[in-house]
C-alpha cells in the first residue's frame, strides 16, 4: 500500500503546539489511549457547524469543511477529498500527514490506524461526535488489530487544548417561522409524527438533525452560519414533546409558542438522561442510527441493558413484553420535511423572484465596472452580491460561502476567495459565480458562469455541452417513485458524447427556508440512494466542467417536481417532471449554437421569457439595459438566433479531443481535457483514478447525499 508523503505546507509551529499539547493527555490514568479521532461533525452530523464546534479546524489548521483528522502518539495524519486538496496542502504544518482520500493506495482512516498503531490499542473518540452507525463501522474496522474503541463522554481533548482561545458557543435568539411560510402548524405535524410512531410499533423518537428540529416545531435560529436552525434536540412521545435547548435563547414569545404547542423545555446538556429515562418507562425507542449520535444510541443500550438485568441476569437481551427497546429506521420527519407543501412552495417561488432582480441588478453592475475597466477582486465581487441581496425584503443571510472563482479558481468547487490572495475578475477569463441566500421564507441556490470578453471555442464548446445537461434535465419526464440517481445520466450524456465528465452530483435537495443541502433526495451517479423523487421536492439542477488550472464552469438552477399532464398512462402510472425556481439569465455569448437543437434553443429563448416577464417588474435602473444580461432588447424580448437545421454541422462535433483513462491532458493546446477530480457534495467521496499531487480541491455543496 503506497503511503502519503508528509505535507510540505505553511501551517507554522502553532499547530504542532496544539498537537503536543493533545499527546500529553493521551497517559492520563483516566484515558491511556493510543490515538484520537477528531471529524468535522457537530453532535447533530450537521454540515455547516458553528465556530464554537470546529475542533478538527483548530487543532489541524485546516478550514476546509470535510475532513478528519487522527492523532497518535507520534503521527497526525489529516484525510480529505479532491475538493480540498490545494487548500490542505496550503493550510497544513509539515508535521502533519495529508492523505489524499480516494486516490489509489491512500488508506483510510481505520486501515491506517491497524497499520501503525500496535495490536491492541486503544483508540479514542468523542462519542457525541460520530453517528451511531459510523461507530459501528469503525469499531468492525478496528477489531481487525484488536483495537478498542474507547467512549470519551466526559470530556473532549481539543476542546481541553482550546480552553479561554476557544469561541462563545452560539446564543442568539430563536424566532417564531411564521405560518404563513410554515404552511402547516405544529400541532397537526406532531399529530402525523405520532400516527407514524404507532403504525411502525413505537412510543417515541429521538430527533437530532437541526434542520428537522426547526421543521417540526416551525422554528428559526440562528445558531449556525447559513442556516437558519438552533442547536437542539426534540423527543417526541405519545403524550408529550420536550425540547432540549440552552434556555438562554427562548425569547417569551417562543416559550409561549411551544407551551400553546404542548412542548416542554430541558436543558440541552440534559439530553442523556431522558434517554436513560425512557429506557427505565419501557420506550420502544425510534432511531436513526445514521444521524443520531453515538451517544445517545450507546446511552440508550446501556439503560436497556440495567433494565433487563433487573429483571434477573436471564432475561438480557430477550423481548420481554413492557421492556424497552430500539427501532433502528431512517427518520420520517427528513422525509416529511423534503416533501414541500403549498405555502413553503409559494415562499421559495417568491423569494426566488427577488432574489433572481437582486443577481441581475449585480450582473448589471459588474459588467459596467468591465466595461469601464474597474479592477474589481472576487472578494469584492462576493461583498458586493451580498449588499444587493441584503437589500430585498426579507432577506436573513446567505445561504453558504459564496464561490466566487474567475479563471482557475473556477475549477475548484468549493474555493473559497481571500482578500489577501484572491484573484481579479477581468474581460480575459470565465468567471464562476455559486452563491445563494435565506429569506424568511426560502433558500435559493444559483450558479452562473460568465465572460465578459472573447471566450475560446474551447469554453464555448464546454458551456454549451453543459448547458444541453442542465436543458435535458429540466425537460425530463419520467415515472412517479423513480429514485434520483436513474436521471443522472441526463444532464451528463452530452459531454460524455465527447469523452467529458464533472466527478459530482448533479442534484442535492434544498429545504425551505432551512438548509441548502437537505434530503433524502438527490440526483447523483452514486446508486446507494433509492429514495424517489416526490411532487413537492426541491432539487438543484447543476452539471458542470471543470478543466484543471484554467476554467470552470457550472450553470445551476433549482426546481421543483410536479405532476406531468401527459397524454397516455402507460399502466395507470402518473409520470412527474420539473418547474423551474431561479429565473436569471443565462449569457448567451458563451453557448455555441451550432451544438443546439431547435428544441434546445426553443428552451433558451422560453427561459429568458419567463425570465423577463417574471423578474423585470422588480429590477431597477440600468440593469434594464445590460449588454450582456438583459432578458430584453428594447422591450422585446431577447432571443437566441434559431440556425436552419440545413445549416448545422453533420456527424459528431470534433473539437473535444480524445483523452485517456486517467483524464489528463494530451498535452496540446486547445484540447479539451477531462482531468476534472471535483466534487459538488459534502457527503459524496471522490473515486479518482490518478495519484493527484496535483489535484485541485473541489461546497452542499454538496452534501449533500452533499454541496
Amino acid at each position: 500500500m503506497r503511503k502519503s508523503k508528509k505535507n510540505n505546507g505553511k501551517g507554522g509551529l502553532e499547530q504542532d503546539e496544539k498537537v503536543t499539547a493533545l499527546r500529553h493527555m493521551f497517559g492520563k490514568p483516566a484515558l491511556n489511549i493510543d490515538a484520537y479521532i477528531i471529524p468535522s461533525q457537530d453532535a447533530h452530523q450537521s454540515e455547516f457547524i458553528a465556530e464554537y464546534y470546529m475542533r478538527r479546524a483548530y487543532i489541524s489548521g485546516f478550514t476546509g469543511s470535510a475532513g478528519t483528522a487522527v492523532v497518535t502518539r507520534h503521527k497526525a495524519a489529516l484525510w480529505t477529498d479532491a475538493r480540498y486538496f490545494l487548500q490542505a496542502e496550503k493550510e497544513l504544518s509539515p508535521s502533519w500527514i495529508l492523505m489524499r482520500s480516494g486516490n489509489w493506495g491512500v488508506p483510510n482512516t481505520t486501515e491506517w490506524l491497524n497499520d501503525v498503531l500496535a495490536p491492541g490499542g486503544r483508540i479514542g473518540i468523542d462519542p457525541f461526535l460520530f453517528s451511531s452507525d459510523a461507530v459501528n463501522e469503525l469499531k468492525e474496522a478496528v477489531a481487525i488489530s484488536n483495537h478498542e474503541l474507547v467512549y470519551l463522554y466526559d470530556v473532549n481533548l481539543v476542546d481541553e487544548v482550546w480552553k479561554e482561545a476557544r469561541p462563545m458557543p452560539p446564543n442568539k435568539p430563536i424566532r417564531v417561522h411564521d405560518l404563513k411560510h410554515a404552511g402547516v402548524d405544529v400541532s397537526t405535524k406532531l399529530s402525523k409524527l405520532r400516527s407514524e410512531l404507532t403504525s411502525n410499533g413505537s412510543s417515541a423518537i429521538v430527533i437530532s438533525m437541526l434542520d428537522e428540529v426547526a421543521w417540526l416545531l416551525n422554528l428559526r435560529g440562528n445558531d449556525v452560519p447559513h442556516s437558519p436552525v438552533m442547536y437542539a434536540y426534540l423527543i417526541v412521545e405519545m403524550d408529550a414533546a420536550k425540547l432540549f435547548v440552552d434556555n438562554s435563547k427562548v425569547t417569551p414569545e417562543v416559550m409561549d409558542y411551544l407551551k400553546t404547542a404542548g412542548v416542554e423545555l430541558r436543558p440541552y446538556e440534559s439530553i442523556l438522561s431522558e434517554i436513560e429515562s425512557l429506557a427505565a418507562r419501557g420506550a420502544n425507542l425510534w432511531l436513526d442510527t445514521a444521524s443520531v449520535n453515538a451517544a445517545i444510541a450507546s446511552t440508550y443500550a446501556t439503560a436497556c441493558d440495567k433494565f433487563l438485568e433487573s429483571l434477573g441476569s436471564k432475561n438480557k437481551g430477550k423481548n420481554l413484553s413492557g421492556a424497552p427497546s430500539a427501532l433502528c429506521k431512517s427518520s420520517p420527519v427528513s422525509l416529511a420535511k423534503a416533501v414541500k407543501n403549498d405555502a413553503e412552495l409559494e415562499g421559495m417561488r417568491n423569494s426566488h423572484i427577488r432574489d433572481a432582480a437582486a443577481l441581475t441588478e449585480f450582473w448589471s453592475w459588474l459588467e459596467e465596472e468591465m466595461n469601464n475597466n474597474v479592477v474589481v477582486t472576487e472578494v469584492e465581487v462576493a461583498d458586493k452580491l451580498l449588499d444587493f441581496r441584503a437589500s430585498q425584503a426579507g432577506f436573513v443571510d446567505t445561504s453558504f460561502d459564496t464561490i466566487s472563482g474567475s479563471g482557475a479558481n473556477g475549477a475548484i468547487i468549493h474555493y473559497r476567495a481571500e482578500p489577501d490572495s484572491c484573484s481579479v475578475v477581468d474581460t480575459q477569463k470565465l468567471f464562476l459565480l455559486d452563491s445563494g441566500a435565506q429569506y424568511l421564507d426560502g433558500t435559493t441556490d444559483i450558479t452562473r458562469t460568465v465572460h465578459f470578453g472573447q471566450p475560446s471555442e474551447r469554453q464555448k464548446e464546454c458551456f454549451t455541452r453543459v448547458l444541453q445537461g442542465h436543458i435535458a434535465l429540466d425537460q425530463a419526464v419520467f415515472p412517479e417513485n423513480t429514485p434520483g440517481f436513474v436521471l443522472d445520466a441526463f444532464a451528463r450524456s452530452s459531454l460524455w458524447k465527447v469523452g467529458l465528465d464533472y466527478r459530482h452530483g448533479t442534484g442535492h435537495g434544498v429545504g425551505a427556508a432551512l438548509n441548502v443541502h437537505e434530503g433524502p433526495q438527490s440526483i447523483s451517479f452514486r446508486f446507494g440512494n433509492m429514495t424517489p423523487l416526490l411532487k413537492g421536492m426541491i432539487v438543484s439542477n447543476e452539471p458542470g466542467y471543470y478543466e484543471d488550472h484554467a476554467f470552470g464552469i457550472r450553470i445551476e438552477n433549482l426546481l421543483y417536481v410536479k405532476e406531468i399532464d401527459t397524454p397516455n398512462r402507460f399502466g395507470g402510472i402518473t409520470y412527474i417532471g420539473f418547474e423551474k425556481l431561479t429565473f436569471v439569465p443565462i449569457q448567451t455569448k458563451l453557448v455555441d449554437l451550432t451544438l443546439l437543437s431547435a428544441a434546445e434553443i426553443d428552451w433558451l429563448n422560453d427561459y429568458h421569457s419567463q425570465v423577463w416577464e417574471k423578474v423585470s417588474p422588480s429590477v431597477d435602473g440600468s440593469a434594464h439595459d445590460s449588454n450582456e444580461f438583459r432578458p430584453t432588447s428594447n422591450g422585446t424580448p431577447y432571443w437566441v438566433p434559431d440556425v436552419p437545421e440545413d445549416e448545422k454541422p453533420k456527424g459528431k462535433p470534433q473539437r473535444a479531443k480524445e483523452v485517456n483513462t486517467l483524464n489528463e491532458v494530451d498535452g496540446e493546446d486547445g484540447e479539451i481535457t477531462g482531468d476534472n477530480e471535483d466534487e459538488l457534495d459534502d457527503e459524496d467521496e471522490v473515486d479518482s483514478e490518478d495519484e493527484g499531487d496535483d489535484e485541485d480541491e473541489v461546497d452542499e455543496e454538496y452534501e449533500s447525499e452533499e454541496e
